[in-house]
């Protein structure tokens, strides 16, 4: 995959990024390629070596119909296994962290609460608000918009369901 300055990246872990460039840093003697990615939410820089950019899961934006098919994910029905809560929190962290907008929708599907429904813990809101976050992030620098506007988009497609 070639990655080029001004590209916007996911990392999975950190989430949308933005490459600065690439460029030779020395290690260990040694001349390393690395593609240099900032994340501006969170004020960090992080440098990922070419040769291990598709291992380590750094991706470009997906696709208008990857993320069409999210926002029908958002659409459907929650689907709560009746096991405890420490183990599905696991599981939720686990798909918000593999950084596939499709699990990362199913997390926020499964999550969303609405008026009327029992209120969520601290753990249950926080992966909910990571998890829309995430998704968030990518609908706004697919649909070149800000977050806020993005993550209106997302509330909308959750009324409507």
């Amino acid at each position: 995959m070639e990655f080029r300055a001004g590209d916007h990246v996911v990392y999975p872990t950190h989430g949308v990024g933005q490459v600065q460039g690439i460029e030779d840093m020395p290690v260990a003697g040694l001349s390393l390629k690395v593609i240099i990615v900032t994340f501006e939410e969170n004020r960090m820089t992080l440098r990922v070596p070419v040769n291990k950019a598709a291992s380590s899961g750094l991706r470009k934006l997906a696709s208008r119909e990857v993320i069409n098919e999210a926002l029908e994910v958002l659409r459907g029905r929650a689907r709560i296994k009746r096991t405890m809560w420490s183990r599905r929190a696991q599981e939720y962290e686990a798909k918000i962290n593999s950084g596939d907008p499709l699990a990362i929708a199913e997390v926020v599907r499964d999550l969303h609460r609405n008026a009327g429904q029992p209120d969520q813990s601290f753990s249950e809101r926080q992966i909910y608000e990571q998890a829309l976050e995430r998704l968030a992030a990518e609908l706004a620098a697919i649909d070149g918009t800000d977050r806020a506007a993005a993550s209106e988009k997302l509330h909308g497609v959750l009324k409507s369901a």
